[in-house]
């Protein structure tokens, strides 16, 4: 059995033997990110960046709850509100994935759209719904931006897909999406935990060397650069409020 790390009503942190947690998102009814489930995601990696220390052997899936929603996206209307949201919650968490010392893993549960694709690229690996679910990032539809938002589609698509993905705003399949490389692996919903597990201990080992982020970071610092430079910025607002919204 997993040892329960955090059981809260909106998250949950697991860990299972080989060193893997698992990150459970239950935020109803969709895993929207606000500034306020954005920092306690953050909390969750750092709780586990705590626990392993260095030198250690560790990853960590993020998963959704059930087997309809990943992460659809962030709550747009927070910024109507707050318009530094973002700042202080969704970049600093694209942040400290993108920096994180041990493999990480997308465990693309069900619907994945908006601000949940930057969410699942930022991650090392990831492992899709093969039976139900669409991953798509609209904001050429949304008139939405902020700097960096293309960094990881450029860094880690093929050119052709990182434009399907930010210019033609795409919807993909399981299916499609491991065709075009947007996913590493396609699993059934009974199966695809098991897959990601299976993929999380393949490549726990490799952060025991303690240069995982660092070797990572010289192939995608700049995605964590862009992200940095738009955290916790107060002197003027990084992003451009969405003209639509979904």
């Amino acid at each position: 059995m997993p040892e329960s790390i955090i059981n809260e009503e909106t998250l949950g942190l697991d860990r299972y033997d080989g060193n893997v947690f698992v990150i459970t998102m239950r935020k109803a009814p969709e895993n929207r990110i606000n500034s306020e489930y954005a920092q306690k995601l953050i909390s969750a990696f750092g709780q586990v960046r705590k626990i392993l220390g260095n030198e250690s052997e560790g990853a960590v899936i993020t998963k959704g709850n059930d087997a309809k929603f990943w992460c659809t996206g962030l709550e747009l209307d927070e910024a109507d509100t707050n318009p530094y949201a973002n700042s202080e919650g969704f970049f600093p968490l694209l942040a400290t994935i993108v920096d994180f010392p041990f493999p990480t893993i997308a465990l693309i549960t069900g619907h994945t759209f908006g601000g949940a694709c930057p969410f699942a690229l930022s991650h090392d690996y990831r492992v899709m719904n093969s039976k139900r679910g669409f991953i798509s990032m609209p904001p050429v539809n949304l008139g939405l931006h902020f700097p960096g938002i293309g960094t990881l589609p450029r860094l880690k698509l093929h050119p052709q897909i990182a434009r399907k993905m930010l210019l033609e705003a795409h919807r993909w399949t399981g299916t499609e999406a491991l065709k075009d490389g947007v996913v590493d692996a396609i699993a059934e919903p009974e199966k695809m935990f098991d897959v990601a597990m299976e993929m999380a201990k393949k490549w726990a080992p490799k952060a025991k060397m303690d240069v995982y982020g660092i070797l990572r970071n010289e192939l995608y610092g700049e995605a964590g650069k862009a992200f940095r430079e738009i955290s916790y910025n107060y002197a003027r607002r990084a992003d451009k409020p969405a003209k639509a919204k979904i």
